[in-house]
C-alpha cells in the first residue's frame, strides 16, 4: 500500500549487482525494445511451426499489453486470431460484488479509504468460466490470448506457449498515476487512490499467485521485462538461472524515493539526487521487499527484475528452509529510511495494529511492528515513543478525536514521551506503541511482514498535503489497538535498551541494541576499526547489513570470497542463507559501523498464527 503515496519517477542505477553469470548462455537476451519484439515474434512463429496453437501472453499488473498486441497483429502472418482477456473475465459489477468485502467503505475508521482485506482467491475466480468453456471448445487455428490471466490453468493446454511480461512495482505505480491501465474487469480506470487500493488487496494478489505458479512449474517460455526505457526479453530458463545465481551472493535492492509533507534533505545531499526531484523526500524504500526491484548486470547491461520475482525463484536459498516455510515465501522484514532532516516537522503521531486486529480486519499475515535506528541528527532532534508517566493517555486520545473533528491543536508533548535522538539509538516499536520520528533526523526504519501498510495516525498537527487537504486521521482504529500502559518506564525496559555486549575481537565489537519479546527480529551494531574485518554466520537464515557510518565495506562469503558486494554508506545488503559464514571487511579510511538485523534464534512467527508444518 505504500505506493499509494506516489513514488518519484526516478531510477537509481547505482544499486547494481554483478554476479558471475559466465556459465549462463546469455546470447539470447535482448536488451532493446526493437530487438525484444523481433525476438518475441520469432519465438511465436517457431512455436506455431512446432504445433503451438495457443499463445498466452500474461503479465504483471500494468504491463503494456496493448503495445505487444499491436506489434504482433501487424507482424504475425497466417491465420491468427487475437482474444483480449477482457472478453473472458466476469462483468465489472460481478467482480465488484465478489470483492466488496476486500474494499469496505467505512469512512469512520478509514477516512480516505487506504485499507482493505487481502483477496484470498486466485485469478480464475475473476474469470467468467462459462465464456472460458465456450472459448476452449473452439478449434480454428492459432489464437493469441492477451492480458492478465491468459496463462491461468483454465486456459493452458499442452499446445500453449506462455509469455510473461513482468513490471517492477515502481513502474506499475507510476503508470497507475498516469492512468495507463485499469483494474481487472473494469471498463475504465478508477482514480489513482481507488485503483491502487483495488490493486493492493485484489489484483496484485491474484497476479502474484499466478506468477508464482508459473515460476515453480517452469511454465514460462518467454520472459519479458517491461519498462519505459526498454522492453527486455529472454527465455524463462535464463531468467531463473540469473536469479538463482544471484541468490548465492550478497545483494542490494534498487531503492525507490517518495515525497512527503515532512520530508527532509539528508538523502538528497548524500546521494547527490537531481535537483528537479521533489523538494520533500520523506521516505526512501531502500528495501521494502514487495515494492522494490533487483538490478543485475549481464553482458554490461543492467536488467531490472521485480524483487518479488526473485523471491519466487530463489526464496528458499535467500531465507533458509525454515524461514521460507514459516513466512510462506515472503521476505519477513522491510527496511526504509525516514528523512526529516532540516524538514518542517515531525512525522505523525501514530500506532500500528497487532496480529489479532490485522488478521481479523485485513486477512494479513500478522502484526505490524516497527523499529527506528538513528543515523543522523540535527538540532534538538527527538524520537517520540510511549506516553509520559505523568500523562493521562486516554485524555490525549479524547483530545485527538476532538482535533480530528474541529482541527484544534494539541499540546502533544504534554502526553507523548520522547527520548533524545542520539546517533546509534535503537527504538523498538512493537504493535500498539504510540510513536513518531521527530523533526531534524535521518532514521533507518524496520518493519515486520505485512503486504499492506497499516498506520493509524492519531495526531498530525493539522497539516495539509500538497493539494491543501487535511491529512487523514484514524482515531477510531487507533483507540482499539493503542497500548495505553506503555509509558516511559516501559520504554526504558522494552523499547530503548542499553547496549548488550555480544562479542568482541581484534579490531571489532558487536553489541545488541534492539530486542523486544514481542518482535521476532533483533538488531545489533558492529563497530569495525580501519583495515579490520569480522567473521559472522547466518545460522541457516539470512542477515541484513546496513552501513550506518563509514565509507565502504566488502561483504563476502567466507567459503567463496569472490561472491561479494562492495557496500557504501547507507546501502543495505542482504546476506542470503545460502552463503552460510561470511566476512565483513572495512576497506574505508576510517572506522565504520554496521547495523545488523537478524531473526531471533528461537523465533515464533506470530503469537496466534498457525505455523506451517516443518
Amino acid at each position: 500500500m505504500s505506493f499509494m503515496f506516489k513514488p518519484l519517477k526516478y531510477d537509481d542505477w547505482t544499486a547494481v549487482n554483478t554476479p558471475d553469470v559466465k556459465h549462463i548462455p546469455t546470447d539470447g537476451i535482448r536488451f532493446t525494445t526493437e530487438s525484444s519484439m523481433k525476438e518475441l515474434l520469432c519465438k511465436i512463429e517457431d512455436g506455431m511451426k512446432n504445433g503451438k496453437k495457443r499463445i498466452l501472453i500474461d503479465g504483471y499488473v500494468g504491463a503494456d499489453f496493448p503495445f505487444v498486441e499491436k506489434y504482433l497483429k501487424e507482424n504475425l502472418h497466417g491465420k491468427v486470431r487475437f482474444i483480449q482477456m477482457e472478453s473472458l473475465v466476469k462483468a465489472q459489477d460481478k467482480i465488484d460484488e465478489m470483492t466488496k468485502d476486500c474494499l469496505p467503505m467505512n469512512l469512520d475508521e478509514d477516512p480516505v479509504l487506504l485499507f482493505g482485506k487481502l483477496f484470498h482467491g486466485g485469478i480464475e475466480d475473476l474469470l467468467d468460466l462459462g465464456k472460458v468453456a465456450d472459448f476452449n471448445q473452439q478449434d480454428d487455428g492459432v489464437v493469441v490470448v492477451v492480458g492478465n490471466g491468459a496463462a491461468s490453468k483454465v486456459l493452458r493446454t499442452p499446445t500453449s506457449l506462455i509469455v510473461f511480461i513482468d513490471v517492477i512495482p515502481k513502474n506499475t505505480a507510476v503508470r497507475a498515476r498516469e492512468g495507463k491501465f485499469k483494474n481487472i474487469g473494469d471498463q475504465k480506470a478508477r482514480p489513482f487512490m481507488m485503483l491502487m487500493r483495488r490493486n493492493y488487496f485484489v489484483d496484485f494478489e491474484v497476479v502474484i499467485k499466478l506468477r508464482r505458479e508459473l515460476v515453480r512449474e517452469n511454465l514460462i517460455d518467454v520472459y519479458m521485462l517491461d519498462s519505459d526505457e526498454a522492453k527486455m526479453l529472454m527465455d524463462g530458463e535464463t531468467m531463473k538461472s540469473i536469479l538463482t545465481t544471484l541468490s548465492a551472493y550478497p545483494f542490494r535492492a534498487k531503492p525507490v524515493y517518495l515525497e512527503g509533507i515532512w520530508g527532509g534533505e539528508f538523502i538528497r545531499k548524500i546521494r547527490n539526487l537531481p535537483k528537479d526531484m521533489s523538494e520533500n523526500i520523506a521516505w526512501i524504500f531502500e528495501f521494502i521487499p514487495m515494492e522494490v526491484s533487483i538490478l543485475v548486470e549481464v553482458d554490461k547491461q543492467k536488467i531490472d527484475f521485480p524483487f518479488s520475482t526473485f523471491m519466487q525463484v530463489s526464496g528458499e536459498a535467500i531465507l533458509g528452509q525454515r524461514t521460507y516455510r514459516k513466512f510462506e515465501g515472503y521476505f519477513p522484514i522491510r527496511f526504509n529510511y525516514d528523512d526529516s532532516y532540516h524538514s518542517d516537522g515531525n512525522m505523525s503521531i501514530q500506532v500500528h495494529p497487532d496480529e489479532d486486529f490485522v488478521i481479523e480486519n485485513y486477512r494479513e499475515f500478522g502484526r505490524q511492528d516497527e523499529a527506528y535506528y538513528v543515523i543522523a541528527t540535527g538540532h534538538k532532534a527527538r524520537t517520540y515513543v510511549g506516553f509520559r508517566k505523568d500523562a493521562d493517555a486516554r485524555e490525549f486520545m479524547e483530545l485527538a478525536k476532538q482535533s480530528e473533528k474541529d482541527g484544534r491543536d494539541i499540546d502533544y508533548k504534554k502526553y507523548i514521551n520522547s527520548v533524545e535522538s542520539r546517533i546509534g539509538t535503537q527504538v523498538m516499536l512493537p504493535a500498539g506503541t504510540v510513536h513518531s520520528s521527530g523533526q531534524n533526523q535521518f532514521i533507518l526504519e524496520l518493519g515486520s511482514l505485512t503486504i499492506g501498510s497499516y498506520t493509524y495516525k492519531v495526531y498530525d498537527y493539522n497539516r495539509r498535503d500538497k493539494e491543501g487537504t487535511l491529512r487523514p486521521i484514524h482515531t477510531v482504529n487507533a483507540e482499539k489497538v493503542l497500548g495505553f500502559d506503555r509509558t516511559e518506564e516501559w520504554v526504558k525496559k522494552h523499547s530503548v535498551i542499553d547496549p548488550i555486549l555480544k562479542r568482541e575481537g581484534k579490531g571489532f565489537q558487536e553489541e545488541v541494541v534492539g530486542r523486544n519479546d514481542l518482535m521476532y527480529y533483533e538488531t545489533s551494531r558492529i563497530e569495525i576499526q580501519k583495515k579490520a574485518s569480522v567473521e559472522d554466520s547466518n545460522r541457516n537464515q539470512f542477515t541484513v547489513l546496513t552501513l550506518v557510518d563509514g565509507e565502504e565495506i566488502i561483504v563476502r562469503s567466507k567459503a567463496n570470497p569472490e561472491r561479494s558486494y562492495r557496500q557504501k554508506f547507507l546501502e543495505i545488503v542482504v546476506v542470503p542463507a545460502s552463503i552460510g559464514d561470511f566476512v565483513i571487511e572495512n576497506v574505508g579510511y576510517q572506522p565504520c559501523v554496521v547495523h545488523k538485523t537478524y531473526l531471533k534464534e528461537n523465533y515464533t512467527r506470530y503469537k496466534n498464527h498457525k505455523e506451517v508444518a516443518e
